[in-house]
């Protein structure tokens, strides 16, 4: 079992990342209120804190804040799935999986040879589609149905 370490969302394109403790997850509009939220294969994306531990230390950097990497829920104590057509349970909400993230250009901006640090093993997350909505907020528990 696993938890919810953070909630972010951002309004607009290269807007800075708005952190929350809890947030609306619909189908209509993934994380309420952010920019990626329509129906599709990037409807939420999913970031795991030992994905960015690992690619933090391979920067040789401290560890940077999280939402450097622009993903909408932190996930701590388990690791997420490498393939599509997971379903993760979130508190109330079910969100499945449906590509891996590849990270774009703006993670070097942030920091020199990011990106190319959470290249290697699905370290840039996974994206999800939301297919059962609630509201979430961290310290929820997170578990991989399927």
């Amino acid at each position: 079992m696993g938890r919810l370490a953070g909630i972010a969302r951002r309004k607009n394109k290269r807007a800075p990342m708005e952190t929350l403790e809890s947030a609306d997850l619909s189908c209509a509009s993934g994380v309420a209120g952010d920019l990626r939220g329509k129906p599709g294969n990037r409807q939420v994306t999913l970031l795991s804190t030992r994905d960015w531990q690992s690619a933090c230390n391979e920067l040789g950097d401290e560890l940077l804040p999280w939402t450097v990497r622009r993903a909408n829920l932190l996930i701590d104590q388990i690791d997420l799935p490498r393939a599509a057509g997971h379903i993760i349970a979130i508190g109330p909400s079910r969100l499945r999986t449906t590509m891996e993230v590849d990270p774009c250009s703006r993670m070097d901006e942030q920091a020199p040879g990011l990106r190319k640090a959470l290249l290697a093993d699905w370290r840039g997350g996974v994206a999800c589609e939301v297919i059962e909505g609630g509201t979430v907020a961290v310290g929820d528990d997170v578990s991989i149905i399927e």
